[in-house]
């Protein structure tokens, strides 16, 4: 068998595994001094989505003007390109199959402790899971439902797949059910807008209806 063909093989089983977006969200970089970083990409323009510190760590994440994917940077955090994805389980189930030796999802604690399983109340940017390729490279895919504040324009809603609309819309329908119910059982004859307004509120990372 070919080269080409065993390339087309494995395209083949991939595609037709595969039910979950892997977007690529952040690209870690490794800089010698994090303050003259963090100034020198501020003043290109690039907007800052974060500066957290702690006792052993620091990480900064910054935004190019018009992309969809950040740089991170600091100090004490890997040095991984980031993937999110909606269900982090199955995201890794699918991985193992088509071949990658990928780890346990795994959250911290509030003390920074590792450990194991996805974070208890799933909350976004919370679970993890993490692979290398054959070179030693390696790979972080963190669990994103709802973004933070400032994460996107909030004049843009768009999803870059069927599956990841689908998975946005049955959030939603699980939401508007809560609604209903808060509100005596009565059938909503305005879902649609409601369902509009949930899936703008989540892309902006803005508070979602209630």
């Amino acid at each position: 068998m070919s080269d080409t063909q065993v390339r087309s093989e494995t395209a083949d089983k991939a595609k037709g595994t595969r039910t979950n977006d892997l977007k690529l969200e952040v690209v870690s970089i490794p800089v010698s001094d994090v303050d003259r970083a963090k100034h020198f990409y501020g003043a290109l323009g690039w907007r800052l989505d974060a500066d957290i510190a702690g006792e052993n760590f620091r990480v900064i994440q910054v935004t190019p003007p018009g992309s969809p994917c950040s740089v991170i940077f600091g100090k004490g955090n890997t040095v991984a390109p980031y993937l999110i994805v909606s269900d982090i389980e199955a995201a890794r189930a699918e991985l193992a199959a088509l071949g990658a030796e990928v780890s346990e999802v795994y959250h911290y604690a509030e003390n920074g402790e590792r450990r194991s399983g996805r974070e208890p109340a799933r909350r976004s940017y919370a679970s993890w899971v993490a692979f290398k390729d054959p070179d030693g490279n390696d790979w972080l895919l963190q669990e994103v439902t709802n973004r933070l504040p400032g994460r996107i324009d909030t004049g843009e809603t768009s999803f870059s797949s069927s599956r990841d609309l689908a998975a946005t819309l049955r959030r939603a329908a699980a939401a508007h059910g809560e609604h209903e119910k808060r509100n005596g059982g009565q059938h909503d004859e305005n879902w649609p807008d409601w369902y509009a307004e949930y899936i703008v509120r989540e892309q902006a990372g803005q508070p979602l209806p209630s």
